[in-house]
């Protein structure tokens, strides 16, 4: 079952979370495998907005672990988490984009409270998509949004993929890469998600 985990900082909490990046690395470490995409939002200065975790888990109970017992956010360095269950439409990890991970601008886009239409659609052209699919209630029911990893020239070619007609509001947030720095990428997993040798 994959998962969207959307912490986003408080602010004025960068000093806080410069103090526990070792221990948020330390937390991540047992989940590289189940990562499908992972890396931190930033404001225009460059300076981190939140932090985004796509990542395969048995189910919502494991879910909610993973993102509350988050060294950060139990510190208080969060203001809030966005938890949703979350479809992987392009079947492969951010390591598995073609366009790798330098080049370009790269964006989360979420859109919002759709108002038509039965679930997302994959835009045309996918080859600036890093990560697209749905946001899901708890039980996988019910489409609540789409959230979407681009690569994009500024922030309204980044919203662009998603069709702003079908949803209450979208938004986008500059994104980068994230895992650590010193670290090769984990595992390739295959479409149904199992590490791949």
């Amino acid at each position: 079952m994959d998962f969207f985990c959307y912490h986003r900082d408080r602010h004025g909490s960068m000093a806080l979370r410069s103090e526990l990046v070792e221990e948020h690395w330390t937390y991540m470490d047992p989940y590289a495998e189940q990562m499908i995409a992972r890396g931190p939002t930033l404001a225009d200065d460059g300076s981190p907005t939140g932090s985004v975790h796509i990542l395969s888990l048995p189910g919502p109970a494991a879910a909610r672990a993973f993102a509350f017992d988050e060294p950060n956010y139990q510190a208080g360095a969060y203001r809030d988490v966005m938890l949703r269950r979350w479809t992987n439409m392009l079947g492969r990890t951010m390591w598995e984009f073609p366009g790798g991970r330098t080049g370009g601008n790269r964006y989360l886009v979420l859109g919002l409270g759709p108002e038509q239409g039965a679930g997302p659609v994959l835009p045309q052209r996918q080859d600036e998509l890093i990560a697209y699919g749905p946001l899901l209630s708890d039980d996988g029911g019910t489409w609540v949004g789409t959230a979407a990893l681009v690569r994009a020239t500024g922030p309204y070619e980044a919203r662009a993929v998603l069709a702003a007609d079908r949803y209450a509001e979208v938004e986008s947030r500059n994104w980068m890469f994230g895992g650590r720095p010193d670290q090769a990428s984990p595992p390739r997993r295959s479409r149904r998600g199992e590490p791949r040798l």
